[in-house]
């Protein structure tokens, strides 16, 4: 792998970086996720988004559990080398393990959040729950 990849990133205390997934078309954020080195690693040589879960403590790749992965067209920096904006084809058109194609989905308004995005698969259709 080329050191230049890593050089440049500033990762944080817990050895991660901000990832943001901005669909390429229509340019909406769809996520935002954290990447470890071995994430940025994987997703540069898979051309497929990978990610680090705080919460499982984990790696992992978008859609190995629901098949709604990400394909990376572009990749970028920011100017301070501690966050990454990441331009994807999302399949499926979901994003969100709501179901939802963003998962900014709630909108402040009127002194109150709103749902603004409809629920195009059911989390138990996506995940096989019973």
């Amino acid at each position: 792998m080329n050191n230049d990849l890593l050089s440049a990133i500033r990762f944080d205390e817990n050895g991660l970086i901000c990832a943001i997934a901005q669909d390429a078309q229509t340019k909406r954020v769809l996520m935002v996720a954290w990447m470890n080195a071995e994430a940025v690693q994987k997703t540069v040589e898979t051309g497929y988004a990978h990610y680090y879960s705080r919460s499982r403590q984990k790696q992992w790749k978008k859609g190995e559990e629901s098949g709604h992965v990400q394909r990376v067209l572009e990749m970028r920096l920011d100017c301070d080398g501690d966050a990454i904006v990441m331009q994807i084809e999302q399949v499926g058109k979901i994003a969100c393990h709501t179901g939802r194609n963003s998962c900014f989905y709630r909108l402040w308004n009127n002194q109150q959040w709103q749902i603004t995005d409809a629920i195009l698969k059911s989390e138990e259709e996506i995940y096989q729950k019973e």
